[in-house]
């Protein structure tokens, strides 16, 4: 099992990310105001409550520049329906929906995704023509090493870049690089050719991949430089880090390189909190019923109280109290607290059945409307666990850089229940950082989504 691992930067505000950002909200919101006014709908409050709630979930949007026709359309299809049933979900229960004209929403229902699909290609499609009338730059790199190689095929495999690879420059032997032997061809000289290479062939850009360890022949090669007009860049070899969230910023003018970082800095934590406030609110709307009927099953069935009151570990490695409804006879929080296991005793006898459909978790939802927990997030362990744990497992509270969550990225992947070996719990972690390194609200909304058709039908719970 292999888990992506990327280098972000800060960059400043340009018209093509903030074309990223506002494309796919403003398209959302411009399509339910068009089709208003096409059905002579009156613009009034609701609309602008509605574009509201809508910006919220949609922004930042996640158009890229680098996609193909069906990476769009795999993308649209499964994440509009889900945007959809969960407005429409809120629209009905609140009955907000019904201030709208039944043509309009059906329209936009439909129209919205065909008006995205058309809109991203169209901008790619102008992106590239753009490109294509423009000179290509030139650029070497310097060390064929992992890194090295990495870059020169991520130019390959982003055409838009304009950027054009000529070839490697290192002082070793190519058999004993990156490339191989096969990739002799690809070596053009080594570190003393470059300076005369660059002005021979108008070189545009040096991409500097040696390690870090190589601090003298990089001063060198800068030295050997100088007399050359040609842009140098300086790639660091921080690629043998397990990186979470990495990215290039600066502090006070002096950069540095973010190595482990929560997703929810800036905008993104904001859209994190909105999205569990608004779904946590409706949920808890629609099971409130439900919660009152399991609550008085809970205190026929045994003695003891409703809710099982339980310390974990939340954000940045704080207490929390989490709440559940109890399921066992007993209600362990000290320094020794066993996993349930297979027709465990302890386990009452509607325990079995809320604990295998989750309905035990469902208190939770308070728990994230104050802000403890998320809705999607690494599960939170009891206290004794994460003691037992982060000694055994390398990174395992990196996990605690983000609230726990009620369902997770290891859980719909099948690392649900009773983890009885340290290799499953290790398997739990690996899942739950890589969820740290690609967190979109999207993934969180597939992940609810697979929660709900997992409950049913999961074995490993109990």
């Amino acid at each position: 099992m292999q888990f992506r691992q990327q280098l972000s930067y800060r960059k400043p505000l340009t018209p093509t990310l903030l074309v990223k950002m506002l494309l796919d909200p403003m398209l959302v919101i411009g399509t339910l105001l068009a089709l208003a006014g096409y059905y002579g709908d009156l613009i009034d409050r609701n609309y602008v409550l509605l574009s509201l709630v809508i910006f919220a979930i949609t922004f930042p949007g996640t158009w890229s520049k680098h996609a193909n026709l069906r990476s769009e359309l795999a993308h649209i299809f499964t994440s509009w329906p889900l945007l959809v049933g969960i407005l429409l979900l809120f629209g009905y229960v609140t009955t907000f929906l019904e201030q709208f004209d039944r043509d309009v929403v059906v329209g936009w229902v439909v129209i919205t995704p065909l008006v995205m699909l058309a809109a991203h290609m169209t901008i790619r499609k102008l992106l590239a023509r753009l490109r294509g009338r423009q000179d290509g730059r030139v650029a070497v790199i310097v060390g064929a090493s992992g890194v090295g190689v990495q870059m020169r095929d991520r130019l390959r495999e982003e055409s838009l870049v304009g950027i054009e690879c000529r070839g490697f420059f290192d002082d070793r032997v190519p058999g004993r690089t990156a490339l191989g032997d096969a990739g002799e061809a690809a070596v053009l000289g080594q570190l003393k050719d470059i300076a005369n290479y660059v002005k021979l062939h108008a070189i545009d850009i040096i991409y500097v991949a040696l390690p870090m360890s190589s601090q003298p022949r990089i001063l060198r090669l800068l030295d050997d430089l100088k007399d050359t007009t040609a842009s140098i860049y300086f790639v660091p070899d921080i690629f043998i880090f397990d990186m979470i969230q990495a990215r290039i910023d600066d502090v006070a003018g002096i950069p540095v390189v973010a190595v482990c970082e929560t997703p929810f800095h800036g905008m993104n934590g904001f859209v994190k909190r909105v999205s569990d406030i608004v779904l946590s609110a409706l949920i808890l709307l629609l099971i409130l019923p439900l919660m009152l009927l399991l609550a008085i099953a809970v205190k026929l069935d045994s003695p003891g109280p409703v809710l099982f009151i339980q310390r974990r570990y939340g954000l940045d490695g704080r207490d929390i109290v989490v709440y559940k409804f109890r399921s066992m006879t007993v209600c362990e929080d000290g320094d020794k607290v066993v996993q349930a296991t297979r027709l465990d005793k302890r386990v009452t006898r509607l325990g079995a059945f809320i604990r295998k459909t989750s309905l035990d978790e469902l208190p939770q939802f308070i728990n994230v409307i104050q802000g403890r927990m998320s809705i999607v997030g690494p599960r939170p362990h009891a206290v004794a666990h994460n003691e037992e744990y982060r000694k055994l497992i390398k990174g395992y509270m990196i996990r605690h850089k983000v609230k726990p969550g009620i369902t997770g990225w290891a859980q719909v992947n099948g690392f649900r229940g009773e983890t009885d070996t340290v290799d499953k719990m290790k398997m739990r972690i690996d899942y739950d950082l890589d969820y740290l390194r690609q967190w979109t609200l999207w993934l969180d909304l597939k992940i609810i989504a697979r929660t709900v058709l997992l409950v049913m039908m999961d074995r490993k719970a109990y």
